[in-house]
């Protein structure tokens, strides 16, 4: 009775409130510029007016804090396993981009117990109560971990570069997730292409790929061109949009975001699982275990 007192108090408070959405980025492999990617894209949200919180997921691995040439001294892991006030792990950038670093959080997560779940997604549901967008920088390939959010998000943008392993890699996520019976939709970005014509290319198969395979069909949100401007911009720790606003990445990739606007509020249209239910119902298997 008590669980479900609970689900249905949560449902009350997610019709009475409106919900940020949530964005996973994901790639096949590293070294794509997947975490490029979700930074920059934060930072565009944000000057076009949109509350932006983005959750470093990449755990062992993260380097938001490094490409932003910032810290967070306190983690995931602090807010799970101390009695930390979720805003104590919240840091923010001069831009106004709130992000969060998992630590070793999103690992710990697959072993809590049910009050432990209940803060995780207590946490969140804050968070989506108190951001437009929620973008979690995922981790190259899926884990066990990682997977819930994936399946959980309401977007999934996946990365890619232009070579045939790339290419490759994102397939096996896109078929991975598939799988798993995920709700998610997929939105195509290459990076580091050579021209327009090859990156386009490369989603067009991806694209063609997915719909014979996997019988879904994905959006392609563009192509951002190999730009010498994105290797200055992350020795010296700053977002390329904000250091060189006039790049031809920072201008393509502000037409991605204003794609995916336009293509976001296409998919608000449509009834769907909350991300909370939905994370809700994916954690409650292993917690039970």
């Amino acid at each position: 009775m008590k669980d479900q007192a609970e689900k249905l108090r949560m449902k009350l408070q997610e019709q009475d409130l409106p919900m940020g959405k949530t964005i996973a980025v994901v790639s096949g492999k590293g070294g794509v510029g997947k975490s490029n990617i979700s930074i920059n894209t934060a930072m565009i949200l944000t000057k076009k007016g949109y509350k932006v919180l983005l959750f470093d997921l990449d755990v062992g691995m993260g380097n938001v804090n490094i490409l932003l040439g910032r810290s967070s001294p306190t983690t995931l892991s602090d807010f799970l396993q101390q009695s930390m006030p979720l805003e104590d792990i919240i840091y923010s950038t001069p831009e106004g981009v709130s992000y969060i670093s998992a630590g070793n959080g999103l690992n710990e997560v697959m072993h809590i117990n049910d009050y432990m779940l209940e803060k995780l997604l207590s946490g969140l549901r804050e968070l989506q109560v108190n951001y437009d967008y929620i973008i979690f920088d995922m981790a190259a390939g899926a884990t066990a971990a990682s997977l819930k959010i994936l399946m959980a998000a309401d977007d999934i943008f996946v990365v890619s570069t232009p070579e045939p392993t790339a290419i490759t890699d994102a397939y096996s996520m896109m078929k991975f997730i598939t799988l798993e019976k995920s709700t998610s939709r997929f939105l195509l970005i290459c990076n580091r292409a050579d021209s327009e014509k090859q990156g386009k290319e490369a989603l067009d198969r991806l694209q063609q790929t997915a719909l014979k395979f996997l019988e879904k069909i994905v959006i392609i949100l563009g192509v951002l061109p190999e730009d010498g401007h994105v290797r200055k911009a992350v020795l010296s720790q700053t977002a390329f949009t904000n250091k060189y606003p006039n790049s031809p990445i920072t201008l393509k990739l502000e037409k991605i975001v204003h794609l995916y606007l336009q293509e976001a509020n296409l998919g608000a249209l449509e009834e769907k699982e909350s991300f909370i239910h939905k994370l809700r119902r994916f954690f409650i298997v292993e917690v039970r275990k």
